[in-house]
């Protein structure tokens, strides 16, 4: 303390910043859905990704008739994390579209608040498996259709109707190319899981 400061009793601390609250979540979906593009979109990190080159053997067992072009699969998960607000950071982890992989889902969704399940509207029964596994484990989750090329193939009721969700779960469209798009998806399964720790 130099002689010209003055001189008080019980000054208030100087307020410190808190870190954001971590909070976790999942991207879950079929084959070549949109997952890694999703991640990669709204990460304002280097997305962690596990791609691994498909072979010619994983070609004949995963359907490429929509996904020509894919030259790559995941293999055990995407990582990366997107800062909400000062108050919140959202962790998020991908998991490996294929059945053959699902040994890992209990590992890759521990202490997740939610999830967003991807679909791709030509090929619906490919996220079965991640609808039921949510409804399953009673975790928050809605389901985003990704808009390939611009356009889905049927509506979001047939869509919800298909995959025969409740009216509690959201279904709705976006684009797994556009960090605007994520994040509004991304904050509807927030939203979700905000709402369950309120009941």
């Amino acid at each position: 303390m130099t002689p010209t400061e003055p001189l008080t009793r019980g000054a208030a601390a100087p307020t410190q910043v808190r870190p954001p609250l971590p909070v976790k979540m999942v991207i879950a979906g079929g084959f070549g859905v949109g997952k890694t593009t999703a991640v990669g979109s709204i990460s304002e990190i280097e997305p962690l990704t596990t791609e691994a080159s498909i072979t010619e053997v994983a070609a004949g067992v995963d359907d490429l008739t929509h996904t020509p072009h894919k030259t790559t699969t995941t293999v055990a998960m995407d990582f990366g994390c997107i800062t909400i607000d000062p108050t919140l950071k959202l962790y998020l982890f991908g998991t490996p579209g294929q059945e053959r992989f699902g040994f890992m889902w209990d590992d890759i969704v521990e202490g997740a608040v939610g999830g967003l399940v991807i679909v791709d509207t030509r090929r619906l029964d490919d996220c079965y498996a991640a609808v039921d596994y949510f409804e399953h484990k009673d975790i928050p989750f809605a389901v985003a259709v990704n808009a390939f090329d611009g356009t889905v193939e049927h509506s979001l009721d047939e869509v919800r109707w298909a995959l025969d969700v409740s009216d509690g779960v959201p279904v709705v469209v976006f684009d797994a190319r556009e960090l605007g798009s994520v994040r509004d998806a991304l904050l509807v399964v927030l939203e979700l899981a905000l709402a369950r720790t309120e009941d």
